[in-house]
């Protein structure tokens, strides 16, 4: 059964860094292209960034462009997220997902695989 489990969140202060992993198992995702998305505590979920499957491709929302950066490892079956210069409005509950679409998908709906998520907390 296809899985996908993140790590790396925690409790950091503004300005810090942080890197989030995502671990597959159960199949290779390494055709698919793969996201990472967040939610806030009484907020939908949304869009964080996305990489194509070769890792050529990226997109990011607007909020963390030139923060954030999204790499991949499909020999090791894992996703990146490096988080730098975080700020408190950066907390939250962040996922990773897999998507069968092409064209560097960015709404929730268009994922097909969901890992549980990781808690990130930036402290003021």
């Amino acid at each position: 059964q296809a899985q996908l489990v993140e790590s790396g969140g925690g409790l950091v202060q503004a300005g810090d860094s942080l890197r989030l992993s995502c671990a597959a198992s159960g199949r290779t995702f390494s055709g698919y292209d793969m996201g990472w998305f967040r939610q806030a505590p009484g907020k939908e979920r949304n869009f964080v960034a996305v990489i194509s499957w070769s890792g050529g491709s990226t997109k990011y929302a607007d909020s963390v462009k030139g923060r954030f950066t999204i790499s991949r490892d499909n020999a090791k079956n894992t996703l990146y997220l490096q988080m730098n210069s975080l700020k408190p409005e950066d907390t939250a509950v962040y996922y990773c997902a897999a998507t069968t679409g092409i064209a560097l998908r960015v709404g929730v709906h268009d994922y097909n695989y969901w890992g549980q998520g990781t808690q990130v907390t930036v402290s003021s």
